[in-house]
């Protein structure tokens, strides 16, 4: 579903990616961890051409994001993006949210993108705040319409850029949840996080940056049962978030 071979991105002088190479294949849940300014999250907006890349190339369902002759804004639209900061249009409703994009991009009458956009809040468990502003929402709340905004336009994968990061602990779980439900329905994901429990519980593969490298990239149980089998920053890494 995601091929990503030898990229490598510059900021002017400063390379912030070096020859990332690893595929994520349909249905696959793959962590992305690290330390703060490995590269994690710059890697995972690379795969809908958020963030250009200088060298390599990425190719998501068969397109070529290097091509230049790929139609990048249709790409995006099936590629579904959760943000750390919701992302979400204060001055529309939640309803309007939903279905904005699916009008704009997709081309979906009105009637056919709210029936999709309020499915998808019911999934989340939210279809009762159809009506607020993301202003009257809990952080929580407001990243869950985020993830059904996504999902209403039929994404072939979803990448999560630190969803949980922002929330207070609390309202982590809720957002959790829904991720782990759609790893459970077969929904191809690429995760930035910083929750271990949830890559425990559900990914299938690690990938561990550092320094803008991809330095692990194993099974989840080799990445978490045997941590001496791993790099040693990886090592270093895992002993202190597995200590608490």
């Amino acid at each position: 579903m995601i091929n990503i071979q030898n990229v490598s991105k510059w900021y002017g002088s400063f390379q912030v990616l070096t020859d990332c190479t690893t595929s994520i294949q349909k249905g696959e849940v793959v962590v992305v961890c690290g330390p703060s300014g490995s590269g994690k999250s710059t890697l995972i907006k690379t795969v809908n051409a958020l963030e250009p890349f200088q060298k390599g190339d990425i190719v998501v369902d068969g397109i070529s994001i290097a091509d230049p002759k790929t139609n990048l804004p249709k790409l995006r639209s099936r590629v579904g993006m959760v943000f750390q900061h919701f992302e979400l249009f204060p001055h529309l409703s939640v309803t309007e949210n939903l279905t904005l994009a699916q009008i704009k991009v997709l081309g979906r009458n009105a009637d056919e993108a709210k029936t999709r956009g309020l499915k998808m809040l019911d999934r989340v468990g939210l279809m009762a705040h159809k009506d607020k502003f993301p202003g009257q929402l809990s952080g929580g709340q407001q990243q869950r319409v985020a993830i059904a905004r996504a999902l209403s336009m039929d994404p072939i994968v979803m990448l999560f850029d630190e969803p949980t990061s922002a929330l207070d602990p609390e309202m982590v779980g809720e957002v959790l949840d829904v991720m782990v439900q759609l790893a459970q329905e077969g929904m191809t994901m690429m995760c930035v996080t910083h929750e271990m429990g949830f890559a425990k519980k559900v990914s299938h593969r690690v990938i561990f940056m550092d320094a803008g490298k991809i330095v692990e990239d194993c099974p989840r149980d080799a990445f978490f049962g045997n941590p001496d089998a791993r790099s040693p920053r990886a090592k270093d890494f895992l002993s202190k978030i597995l200590a608490h």
